[in-house]
């Protein structure tokens, strides 16, 4: 059987974000939101979630651009001097791995992000991270090691597989290919990581190479290309764009974004493709997790 889950990342960083989920799970396909516990609009989007009862919202883990969640004094060795997490992926990758304090205060932001989403009232349906940071071996051992404790039993695996990947968009054939083979070995200890913590996790992920770019025709062409398992197809709505947002992501196309969740096209190919929408909490009670 073939399934998807339609999840939109970046809930709470803007109230133009945050209308873009309300509106795409109630007049559209998404079913998830991934929430930023720290971001400058968290507030309005779990205002918003708790008049969506049907709306599966995780938490989306941010240990690299961004902010944290605990005072910076507190995680001197993760920020920078103006208490900012770093943009650095690379380096930071090398720093939570080496460095002892900075796994110390790892593992207390981590905590904090996951108290902070349990003080929300929300059910936690599944944990990703900014950049999928999570791939991190360190990070994803510290963000299953407390997520237990907070009834963590979902996780995004982000593997995007090449050949679907590609014949749903024809472009950027290098990017789809290095990136496939690159995190091939990572994600195959991720996985593996996963089953073993009893966690469930999807088979597949679309949206990472087209990211800032995934428009109602796009989307409905990887619906046609979707590999059977449980694929999970995330963007990053928003109704409009903000200057924030284009700062930070420029050449995102937000509002196209937004689009591709309510657009009626999008709505009626996945009627007639026959794949089944579903969520990582319908995926965790399944598998038992």
């Amino acid at each position: 059987m073939t399934r998807v889950i339609f999840t939109a990342d970046d809930f709470g960083l803007s109230p133009f974000v945050n209308e873009a989920v309300e509106r795409g799970h109630r007049e559209g396909v998404l079913g998830c939101a991934s929430l930023m516990v720290a971001a400058p609009a968290t507030e309005d989007a779990v205002e918003r979630a708790r008049r969506l009862p049907t709306l599966r919202v995780g938490l989306h883990v941010v240990l690299v651009n961004g902010r944290p969640i605990l005072p910076p004094e507190r995680v001197p060795a993760l920020v920078d001097a103006a208490g900012a997490f770093p943009s650095d992926l690379f380096r930071a990758g090398v720093t939570y791995f080496a460095r002892p304090a900075a796994r110390r205060q790892l593992r207390d932001e981590v905590r904090a992000q996951f108290e902070a989403f349990r003080a929300t009232g929300l059910d936690l349906d599944h944990v990703n991270a900014q950049n999928h940071f999570h791939v991190h071996p360190t990070v994803f051992a510290t963000i299953v090691s407390v997520g237990r404790e907070f009834g963590l039993r979902a996780v995004r695996i982000p593997r995007e597989p090449f050949w679907p990947s590609w014949r749903s968009a024809r472009t950027h054939f290098g990017a789809r290919l290095a990136n496939d083979a690159l995190l091939a070995p990572w994600l195959a200890l991720m996985t593996w990581r996963a089953r073993r913590a009893g966690l469930a996790c999807n088979d597949s992920v679309f949206g990472m190479i087209d990211s800032g770019a995934m428009t109602p025709a796009r989307v409905k062409r990887i619906l046609a290309e979707l590999p059977a398992g449980t694929n999970e197809v995330y963007l990053h709505p928003a109704t409009q764009p903000w200057p924030e947002g284009v700062a930070a992501m420029p050449g995102y196309a937000f509002a196209e974004e937004f689009a591709a969740l309510i657009d009626p096209g999008v709505g009626a190919a996945l009627l007639a493709s026959g794949v089944r929408r579903t969520t990582f909490s319908e995926l965790a009670a399944t598998r038992g997790g």
